[in-house]
């Protein structure tokens, strides 16, 4: 039987002492310590009324409590992480969504708290370790964890940029899938140890930083986060073979690297994974050449939990630009009709396999839209190569309508990407009188760059581009504004920025 729990009971079986779980500058936990803690944690949970199938929203720092808290709620019910830099407002935006049974606090939590009262919602907390070790202060009791494979695991919530966010749902099964998919891919054996950067609140996180790791014996170096100041340590100290991030932490970690000495005994990686949004080439050759290490690109979603397509590791042919290869679940690519359409042509990705969610939680309009005939939607547009590697082109709904005249923004990132001085670009939509939109971008120049111009940048474009594709305007920022998980939303950038210049 698939379950979280029982991933991580065969890990301990094949290898009980070696190190599951480090905190960045204290110990580890052993896989037979973490299995006993996610045990008493689900236990613990029991006690309190928590049944299959009750969804436990959760706030912990991020780290090693809260890969605990993930993997002991999903061990006994639905786990529903949420982001601990939330607001008391939004705090009470989601729970009112999800209506969870409890929310377990794993630390102090104020406006979770407050918010969790205000909706009369019972709060449990734990507290942490003495001396800093992994995990939690957990009562000793009985393992009544009774999952089964087909239950929902892992609650999350989309992004939500034009709409009201829409909850996954994802059943144990799915994520077993996806971390057997992901260790597969990336050849993880227990000699590997990865340093985890991403959020626990989000599934690159969750499946590539943490579940793929334990499905294979690895270890993991939970941290709260990049953290310039500190990852040199963490490489000493630690010496993980990868790490998987979103490209802002990548971009960070060039900038925390390039022009230092190189750590004693050189840069550990033996690979780097990049996922969730687009990596500049520029980015990933800079990488490689600092780490002496491959960089492979991923594609991935919450609804396919997580990974979807990946370039493969040498001797594996990688392909820059692309996302590689399918990786787990079926792809096709698709017209507005649902008719696949011919190699190296745009079209919709459509997915199907094992890892793909059930569908959204009590929206039977998205369901309908977006689940077909045992096939996900994804919303996002590619093509497929001859040797079925997947170029990603856009969102449907990033699609920029100049007129009629629909405009990939993508398109328009390259080539300014190919301007000397810029960094970063991301194209958009701006607001037009007559034409309801105009094609616009907004750019990060590279550190040094001086005298570089908006109409600089405008005319750069214009050589490179048909009339209608030609950026109008482009506003040059100091950084993209990110989500918590990296992203930068570029459905409203333009108006965000107006709103809140930089």
């Amino acid at each position: 039987m698939e379950t979280v729990a029982s991933l991580l009971a065969d890990a301990a079986k094949r290898s009980p002492d070696a190190p599951a779980i480090f905190a960045p500058e204290a110990g580890a936990l052993s896989y037979r310590e973490l299995v006993g803690d996610v045990r008493r944690f689900a236990g613990w949970l029991r006690s309190h009324d928590v049944a299959p199938g009750d969804r436990v929203a959760w706030v912990a720092p991020n780290g090693p409590h809260a890969a605990i808290a993930f993997l002991g709620s999903a061990s006994a019910c639905t786990s529903a992480p949420l982001n601990p830099t939330f607001q008391e407002p939004e705090f009470r935006f989601y729970f009112e969504d999800l209506r969870p049974k409890v929310l377990f606090l794993g630390g102090e939590q104020p406006a979770a708290a407050r918010a969790a009262q205000h909706l009369g919602i019972r709060a449990l907390a734990l507290r942490p370790r003495a001396g800093g070790s992994p995990g939690f202060e957990l009562p000793e009791g009985e393992d009544r964890s009774d999952v089964d494979a087909d239950g929902i695991a892992l609650v999350l919530h989309t992004s939500g940029t034009t709409a009201r966010p829409k909850q996954v749902l994802l059943r144990q099964r799915n994520l077993c899938a996806s971390a057997r998919n992901i260790a597969s891919t990336l050849g993880l054996s227990a000699g590997d140890r990865g340093l985890n950067l991403m959020p626990l609140f989000h599934i690159h996180g969750l499946m590539a930083g943490l579940l793929a790791s334990l499905h294979a014996g690895a270890s993991v170096v939970c941290t709260p986060g990049f953290d310039a100041r500190n990852v040199r340590e963490w490489l000493r100290r630690h010496r993980p073979t990868w790490y998987t991030a979103v490209p802002a932490i990548h971009m960070g970690m060039r900038d925390a690297f390039e022009g230092q000495p190189v750590p004693e005994g050189g840069f550990p990686f033996r690979f780097v994974r990049s996922s969730s949004s687009a990596l500049p080439v520029g980015v990933m050759t800079s990488l490689e050449a600092l780490f002496g290490a491959p960089v492979i690109e991923a594609y991935g979603m919450t609804e396919g939990a997580h990974q979807i397509a990946s370039n493969p590791l040498p001797p594996g042919r990688r392909k820059p630009g692309t996302v590689g290869p399918a990786a787990g679940p079926e792809i096709a690519i698709r017209d507005e009709s649902g008719r696949d359409v011919p190699q190296d042509r745009d079209g919709e990705v459509w997915i199907r396999g094992a890892t793909v969610s059930p569908g959204y939680h009590d929206n039977a309009g998205a369901n309908a839209a977006s689940f077909v005939d045992g096939w996900f939607r994804t919303g996002d547009l590619g093509r497929m190569d001859a040797d079925g590697y997947l170029t990603l082109t856009g969102r449907l709904k990033e699609l920029i309508n100049r007129g009629g005249e629909k405009v990939a923004p993508v398109e328009i990132d390259n080539v300014l990407l190919e301007h000397p001085d810029v960094e970063q670009a991301m194209s958009c939509a701006v607001p037009h009188p007559t034409l309801g939109e105009e094609v616009g971008a907004v750019v990060v120049l590279r550190a040094g760059s001086t005298g570089v111009t908006p109409r600089d940048l405008v005319a750069f474009a214009a050589a490179r581009l048909a009339p209608y594709k030609r950026p109008k305007q482009i506003l040059i920022v100091p950084g993209l504004p990110r989500g918590p998980t990296g992203k930068v939303q570029r459905v409203g950038l333009w108006e965000a920025l107006l709103r809140h210049p930089q």
